[in-house]
């Protein structure tokens, strides 16, 4: 396979492991502020959306630094996209409680 193919694949491997990371830090902080146990999920979250993240880049580098880079340029290009895209917290309704609200 051409080099040219093993740098896109970790590319496109790089842009699901960021929509993975940032939707679910997304998700995360949607959910874990209206929790009864916001810390339990923010830490569960962190935890699972790091390990799955390192042990994908581990997978899309192959030994090769160039992987490495391709992955991780995907990973920065989701970012952006994601938070282009993702609705505003200032404009979302949460549908928080607030105690001794009417």
């Amino acid at each position: 396979m051409s080099e040219t193919l093993k740098v896109s694949g970790a590319i496109l491997g790089g842009l699901a492991l960021g929509a993975f990371f940032f939707v679910g830090l997304w998700w995360t902080v949607r959910r874990g502020v209206a929790s009864a146990h916001p810390a339990v999920v923010f830490l569960g979250s962190m935890i699972l959306r790091t390990l799955v993240v390192m042990l994908g880049f581990y997978c899309l580098g192959r030994g090769d630094w160039r992987n490495v880079v391709g992955s991780l340029a995907g990973f920065v290009a989701a970012r952006f996209i994601v938070t282009r895209n993702a609705p505003s917290f200032a404009h979302a309704k949460l549908d928080i409680p607030v105690e001794g609200a009417p």
